[in-house]
């Protein structure tokens, strides 16, 4: 599976964090010893790819540039 993190995000990190925390605490709760280092394995691989994405570029619209008036 490719992870496009170059080109514009339509899942954001908070997505995969909440992912991540989810198959955490379900691998905690199971009694399955397989099952649950599973679900260690593919919440860490998810994590990856949240550090992967690095911080969040600022996509809020940008003031122009503007010079001051000559008088």
């Amino acid at each position: 599976m490719s992870w496009d993190t170059k080109g514009k995000h339509v899942i954001g990190k908070q997505y995969f964090v909440r992912q991540a925390a989810l198959l955490f605490g379900i691998a905690k709760a199971t009694k399955d010893p397989k099952l649950s280092a599973a679900l260690m394995d593919k919440a860490a691989d998810v994590k990856s790819k949240v550090d992967e994405l690095g911080v969040p570029r600022d996509l809020s619209p940008q003031a122009p540039d503007i010079e001051p008036p000559t008088t």
